[in-house]
């Protein structure tokens, strides 16, 4: 076998391996993280996918996440639309997020009857835990004035975190 004859084949294999990896799926995992908002207090999951085809009409993502605070899955739902190459799904606002903790998170594409069409299973660990932010919002309203409930009129600030987390 020559060297071109061998590049060739090896080309070819290259190319059906990459396609098995994505056969059948709709979507993979492009993007997972912890937002942490100090200004506003908040803290979510962030979930990014990339579109590997066209989804059906009326297709809907949805995720389920672990609560950190325990408790009920927190859920989420957002309508795919067709001319976006990339999903993205937030969490509700979250509480007592916990450094190198791994928390679960389900994805399911959904199509318009609510049929799963793909599932992915995956988990999303902070590199910070949520003691890092206020309990409450720094700033409040469009023109971020500051909250009264943490900066007082005496001149004190109160800049606790949530101290009844679950350990």
């Amino acid at each position: 076998m020559n060297g071109t004859a061998f590049a060739a084949g090896l080309a070819v294999f290259l190319l059906t391996s990459c396609q098995r990896e994505t056969e059948g799926k709709l979507v993979e995992l492009s993007g997972r993280l912890f937002v942490f908002n100090y200004r506003v207090a908040t803290a979510n999951y962030l979930v990014t996918l990339r579109k590997l085809r066209p989804m059906p009409d009326g297709s809907l993502v949805s995720a389920e996440f672990e609560n950190p605070r325990g408790g009920d899955l927190l859920i989420a739902r957002e309508k795919i639309f067709p001319i976006e190459d990339t999903i993205v799904i937030q969490s509700p606002h979250l509480q007592c997020v916990r450094k190198d903790h791994p928390y679960a998170v389900t994805i399911r594409i959904l199509s318009a009857s609510g049929e799963v069409l793909q599932e992915i299973a995956t988990s999303i660990t902070s590199d910070v835990d949520q003691s890092v932010l206020p309990a409450k919002p720094l700033v409040i309203g469009p023109g971020y004035t500051p909250n009264p409930d943490v900066f007082h009129a005496d001149g004190t600030q109160d800049m606790s975190a949530y101290s009844d987390c679950p350990k």
